[in-house]
């Protein structure tokens, strides 16, 4: 019995110990992962009409947010912060790229994007995006970012996230600034992430 016993035992203490291979094996006891990442693969127009995709955030370091043209507030404000930051960046100027993808494709056409954009108080490295509704949705969800309609009728408006997204020149995600930001804030938070590539 005793004998049994032991070898019930000895034979339990093996699977543990398997088991337990098998859980480090698997991670169990490695460090978390990594957070989900953040954009990917997108299908929009730029304001002049012409389908584009995730590759126009390559060969440049960008400065990207989610906005739309009818916004009161904070849109302007942070298209204006991105157009002095731009100056202060000095020759790295050069270097960046402000993209603004508008989460209200029923009123921001290409055209009204482009009119919106192209105004002179604005830098020329400003790239404008929409496009279908369900293209926009599934780039909002790509960068894990919040839209939603708020309102019915002509005036309606759009809650929307308001963070700036830096996206390196290899087309990823490198880090978010932080709404309400001064433009000199912006200005040394770019010029880090270009010397740290």
């Amino acid at each position: 019995m005793n004998r049994n016993r032991l070898m019930v035992l000895a034979v339990c203490i093996v699977g543990v110990l398997a088991a337990g291979a098998l859980i480090v094996e698997s991670g169990v006891f490695r460090s978390a992962p990594k957070p989900a990442a953040v954009g990917g693969p997108f299908e929009l127009v730029d304001y002049d009409g012409k389908p584009t995709d995730e590759s126009v955030l390559k060969g440049k370091w960008t400065a990207m947010f989610f906005g739309f043209t009818y916004c009161p507030d904070v849109c302007p404000g942070t298209l204006q912060a991105l157009a002095t930051a731009s100056d202060q960046l000095g020759p790295r100027a050069k270097d960046l790229q402000i993209v603004m993808i508008s989460i209200d494709p029923a009123r921001d056409t290409p055209a009204q994007m482009k009119t919106y954009l192209t105004a002179g108080h604005l830098p020329k490295n400003i790239v404008g995006l929409t496009g279908a509704q369900e293209q926009v949705d599934a780039t909002v969800k790509a960068y894990r970012a919040y839209a939603k309609k708020v309102g019915d009728g002509p005036d309606y408006t759009v809650d929307h996230s308001t963070m700036i997204y830096v996206i390196d020149p290899k087309g990823r995600f490198h880090s978010v600034i932080g709404y309400g930001s001064p433009p000199d804030e912006i200005a040394r938070q770019m010029k880090a992430a270009m010397k740290g590539a």
